[in-house]
């Protein structure tokens, strides 16, 4: 495993893609960075983390054979690892919020994205983005974040939580190799945030709608029973989760 450590970047998925595009990387060659002066999330949204108090880094992760219908797989495979990994230091109240947020009483703690390069409707490899709150305890204007000091009361070696999610990603990841697709999507939905609960929606368009998450698809939808009994899935570039 190679690590890269910056003290500070623009995104370290950015650098590690730019790398990986002029050289060949090995396998879980890592990009941490003590800050991330344009760090990103999902559906282009910023990612604010303050220097030295976070884990902000990115994954080099070769795929092999995993066809573009099964990639929601590596999320679930991350979602799973951090969940696990928080779960060993004893936070409480964790869930995974669609598609791949990490809640803990319900607020932000983690987030992840993942950017894949797929040739012949197969993955070739992955780099996994992760931002994790660790000792960070102000959010300006983030009320829904917090941090595992937040939620913990105590304080956290950066590199030892560190080191426990790789632990638990490649434990996890084992599971694509092995193809045990529905035991992944068992896992990830008996962890999932307001899993048949009545939840407020909204789409694209800003409307509002209530239903119940019972699940995802096989390609990562979220499927949802609405009025009428009716089960419907959503992308994540139709539909929001207001809690």
């Amino acid at each position: 495993m190679r690590i890269i450590k910056l003290d500070a970047i623009d995104s370290t998925n950015t650098f590690l893609k730019e790398i990986s595009s002029a050289e060949a990387l090995e396998d879980y060659t890592i990009v941490i960075a003590k800050q991330q002066h344009n760090g990103r999330g999902q559906m282009g949204k910023k990612w604010h983390s303050k220097t030295g108090e976070n884990l902000t880094f990115s994954m080099f992760k070769h795929i092999k054979g995993l066809s573009f219908s099964n990639q929601f797989y590596l999320s679930i495979v991350t979602s799973i690892a951090l969940y696990k990994t928080l779960k060993l230091l004893n936070i409480p109240n964790l869930y995974v919020k669609w598609p791949n947020d990490i809640l803990s009483a319900n607020k932000k703690i983690a987030g992840v994205l993942i950017e894949n390069l797929v040739k012949q409707n197969r993955l070739e490899h992955s780099i996994i983005g992760i931002g994790l709150n660790v000792n960070q305890t102000e959010f300006k204007n983030l009320y829904r974040a917090t941090s595992l000091k937040n939620s913990s009361g105590k304080t956290f070696d950066l590199d030892t939580v560190f080191f426990m999610f790789i632990a638990e990603f490649k434990l996890a990841f084992k599971s694509i190799e092995s193809r045990a697709f529905e035991a992944l999507k068992a896992e990830y939905e008996s962890i999932l945030f307001r899993k048949d609960k009545p939840s407020t929606f909204q789409d694209a368009e800003g409307n509002q709608f209530s239903g119940f998450i019972k699940g995802i698809s096989s390609s990562g939808n979220l499927v949802l029973l609405l009025e009428d009994q009716i089960i419907e899935e959503f992308t994540l570039n139709e539909i929001a989760l207001l809690y």
